[in-house]
């Protein structure tokens, strides 16, 4: 019992205010001319990266770089989303705040888009990475970059894509902010 508090507030004490800033990841600042987002945003839309899971930093930061690298093959500006949750239970800077991503057409201007690396289609993430995901939604919130009445959503609620995978938008449809679409 004690071990399992205590690596609960090991988990809470990494998640608490600790994103992971892009610097870690790739040595590429962020352009100037990048979009930015006026004002808190109301939507939040969660996605899945497709990609192998990672489960300590290096292999985060490494499925990042490969994301980052696949986004600009296909045009992207950057990394398309601005925040990623690792399998490590970290918060990884993408994009940031305050700046449009391209991870939902037609929804970019007024949300954040976070990605959960790895496949959920057919498995739920591990918890660490739930939880992560609630602490950057709080951070959010606080730094209000997100509106207190935000909406949260599932990539598939926007467009026609089997994105966040079929066991996290279960595990979203859950959360007291989820909502049955966009606005």
């Amino acid at each position: 019992m004690k071990l399992q508090l205590a690596l609960l507030l090991f988990g809470l004490t990494l998640a608490l205010g600790q994103i992971v800033p892009r610097s870690s990841w790739t040595p590429v600042p962020l352009s100037p001319r990048l979009p930015r987002i006026m004002g808190p945003v109301r939507l939040i839309i969660v996605h899945h990266t497709v990609t192998a899971p990672c489960f300590n930093p290096h292999q985060c930061q490494l499925a990042l770089r490969r994301i980052r690298a696949d986004h600009l093959r296909r045009k992207f500006r950057d990394i398309g989303y601005n925040f990623l949750i690792g399998g490590d239970g970290r918060i990884y800077e993408g994009l940031g705040f305050g700046i449009r991503g391209e991870h939902a057409p037609n929804y970019n201007s007024q949300s954040i888009g976070i990605a959960f690396i790895g496949n959920f289609q057919t498995g739920l993430p591990p918890p660490q990475m739930l939880q992560a995901a609630r602490t950057l939604i709080q951070i959010a919130v606080q730094r209000r970059q997100v509106l207190p009445n935000y909406a949260l959503v599932g990539h598939c609620q926007t467009k026609a894509t089997a994105c966040p995978g079929k066991h996290l938008l279960d595990e979203l449809r859950k959360w007291p902010r989820w909502q049955p679409k966009p606005y």
